[in-house]
């Protein structure tokens, strides 16, 4: 009853906001001055021709940020990719763009498919946000589920790691991705339009991509936004064998004792493929259409969008299955913003998100469909914003996330369920002497039914986070947090019970599960030592009641069975990235990057958790001299034998990648031409952290072309 009662209020609650929202424009009261950015937030004051500021052709700033996120430092670190590294880094799935950022990996599924793993966590421990709000997708569930956000019209994407990320969602609780695009238009537009459009094409899949975005003023306070791309790709090319050795010797050994030579022949053929990855080709399209309104300070806006993606996804051999795999997913969503501001009182600004999706995928076995996933989704997110008063700011709200998810078909391997999330939050920073004082926590009421099963569970979860920092006159920021975070069970790891024909795994929920729990803390340091542009973070999780899928080494209809399993569960990890000019004599500037990170997670019995990322680390030279950058790397990753039972090991690997960028409008950045060559020497390399890394190896040889424009 006070759940239901519950789920009552907050949706009259969330109308209510909307409704605030909507009439912000009109009520908000006028102001002699814009309004001033947030006080926490600062960046580098950019350069006259950076096209990504766009002061010169828009009034004010980003207008929305993620304001609990960027307000407050209990985050320890963010990392940020924009400009030429987010061109430089795309692909077709968020998770293959951020790899090389410390502390991410990505499940690499398949080209189609591959979602961010951050500090060693993945599936329902990331959320990827789009503005600030979640995909609404499946991705989370199940690493065979594509990403439905396109990179290509990313106009920056932020990497938010520590325990203040749960603020957006107790599945924050490794971090967040949060993929900032302009469907929603950011900005007023001083200028009659802007354009800002990417072409790409790359050898190892014949991949060609593009995306463009066109914003046009309408009045003083109107801006429209457009936007669409599209990308194809075919089989990708691979070095050496598609197989990893210990699949191969396998299926040696099935030729071996088989009588039949004409298996035994097909078995020895299927171990020795090489080349190219059978059946991993996409074709991936997505537009948007939204409007903005702006009045002195405040603003309301709202966006319709379609993302539409086919993509192949490649099957163990011997799986049973004898017909292609592929998945259709389609997802149309509708978006709305307002932000009213509020004056001189305790709040600052009252900022409002809410999105729907309704997103299908169809997993097809040939031209056969097998298995349908429907959902239906809403996420409204509500946040007030204090004003400053003296050392201490903050903001609070709400956040309310449903989800009706039914799979139809032979081998749906979950009931039909119902997800619903009401969630209050707050975060508060307050300056006691030289050192900062910060809190953030977060309730959240979950439900999770299954009715066809008669079967329904409600989970309670409180999560918490205090951090101390200090800042020197020279700007380096250092300090220590301490949290406490709950995450209530997923539907999937709930009520799974049968083949799960993407991923080549008899699937196993326990409705039984309790909610899971970890005691976290952290160490940071980041900001300048001398010359140098330093960012480091330790950190340690306890767990308690650590969920986890885990092959069990039976086989059921032909498919080894993974279990979701509880049990206490220990990570530690380091991560850090250390930028330095070595040579900085005016128009030459030589800069040194180097990067990594190193996760060890482990139950405690002793034994390893599986699919955890290995050592990395990437050191790169970058010239820079008028308009023109040269950028080597070395890209390596260890070889990982900490492995689970079950899990094979993945051997080290090193990529070397070199790129050079040009600038051809003298004295502007609004043209940049890119051309780079990634894994030069064409060697093999598997993921740890994908569950498919014994027959998906990272491509090989690859030589990319890219232009971007912005006028």
């Amino acid at each position: 009853m006070l759940y239901h009662t519950l789920n009552r209020l907050v949706r009259s609650s969330v109308s209510l906001l909307a409704l605030a929202a909507m009439a912000s424009p009109i009520a908000a009261r006028a102001q002699d001055a814009a309004p001033a950015a947030d006080p926490a937030v600062t960046r580098p004051a950019p350069a006259d021709d950076d096209f990504h500021d766009r002061r010169n052709d828009f009034d004010g700033i980003i207008v929305v940020n993620a304001v609990g996120v960027t307000q407050l430092d209990v985050l320890a670190g963010t990392s940020v990719m924009e400009g030429v590294e987010l061109q430089r880094s795309l692909a077709g799935q968020v998770g293959d763009v951020l790899v090389k950022l410390p502390g991410v990996s990505s499940t690499s599924f398949s080209p189609g498919a591959s979602r961010p793993v951050l500090r060693g966590f993945s599936g329902e421990r990331v959320k990827v946000l789009v503005d600030g709000l979640g995909a609404i997708d499946v991705s989370n569930t199940s690493a065979d589920h594509a990403v439905s956000i396109d990179p290509l019209t990313a106009e920056r994407i932020d990497v938010l790691r520590g325990p203040a990320v749960m603020l957006y969602g107790s599945q924050a609780i490794g971090g967040a991705v949060n993929v900032i695009d302009k469907r929603i238009p950011l900005r007023l537009l001083k200028e009659p339009f802007h354009v800002d459009a990417l072409l790409g094409a790359d050898t190892a899949a014949n991949t060609i991509n593009g995306g463009a975005s066109l914003d046009l003023p309408a009045g003083d306070q109107f801006v429209f936004h457009i936007d669409g791309s599209y990308r194809e790709s075919g089989d990708q090319e691979v070095p050496g064998f598609i197989y990893a050795e210990p699949l191969r010797n396998e299926l040696f050994a099935a030729a071996d004792a088989t009588a039949d030579p004409a298996e035994a022949a097909t078995l020895r053929e299927t171990a020795d493929l090489s080349g190219k990855l059978p059946n991993s080709g996409t074709k991936t399209f997505s537009a948007n259409a939204g409007f903005a309104f702006f009045a002195d300070g405040s603003n309301l806006g709202a966006a319709i969008g379609v993302y539409d993606t086919f993509y192949g996804v490649p099957v163990r051999p011997g799986g049973g299955e004898t017909e292609e795999v592929s998945i259709d997913l389609r997802q149309y969503r509708a978006d709305m913003r307002g932000e009213l501001e509020l004056g001189e009182g305790f709040f600052s600004e009252l900022r409002t998100r809410f999105g729907y999706s309704d997103y299908t995928h169809t997993e097809l076995e040939g031209e056969e469909i097998g298995t349908v996933f429907d959902v239906q989704g809403f996420e409204a997110r509500a946040e007030l914003a204090q004003n400053e008063h003296g050392s201490w700011r903050g903001s609070m709200g709400t956040q309310y996330y449903f989800r009706d998810f039914a799979a139809t078909g032979d081998e749906a391997y979950i009931a039909p369920n119902l997800t619903s999330q009401l969630a209050v939050f707050a975060l508060q920073e307050v300056g006691i002497g030289p050192v900062q004082l910060e809190v953030a926590g977060r309730y959240e009421t979950t439900k999770v039914e299954a009715r066809t099963l008669g079967l329904d569970r409600n989970y309670d979860t409180v999560s918490g986070a205090i951090s101390l920092a200090h800042e020197t006159e020279q700007g380096l920021r250092f300090g220590v947090t301490g949290s406490r975070a709950e995450r209530a069970p997923s539907a999937e790891e709930l009520f799974s019970n049968g083949a799960h024909i993407a991923t080549q795994a008899f699937e196993v929920g326990d409705p039984n599960l309790s909610s899971e729990s970890a005691w976290g803390a952290e160490a940071f340091l980041r900001g300048r030592i001398g010359l140098a542009s330093v960012n480091l973070a330790v950190f340690q999780s306890w767990f308690k009641d650590y969920i986890y899928l885990s092959e069990t080494g039976t086989v059921e209809d032909g498919l080894p069975v993974f279990e979701y399993l509880q049990a206490d569960a220990n990570y530690f990890g380091v991560e850090g990235q250390i930028s330095l000019p070595l040579i900085d004599s005016g128009p030459f500037t030589l800069l040194a990057d180097l990067r990594g990170d190193y996760v060890r997670a482990k139950l405690d019995d002793g034994s390893n958790l599986p699919r955890i990322p290995p050592l990395s680390l990437l050191g790169a030279l970058e010239a820079q001299i008028d308009g023109i950058d040269l950028r080597t790397e070395v890209q390596w990753s260890d070889s990982q034998t900490r492995t689970a039972n079950f899990e094979t090991p993945t051997d080290s690997f090193t990529f070397v990648n070199a790129s050079v960028s040009w600038n051809p409008l003298r004295g502007s950045d609004n043209l940049t031409l890119i051309l780079q060559a990634d894994n030069i020497f064409d060697v093999e390399g598997r993921r740890h952290a994908s569950f498919t890394k014994d027959f998906v190896p990272l491509a090989g040889r690859n030589f990319r072309i890219s232009a971007k424009a912005s006028f």
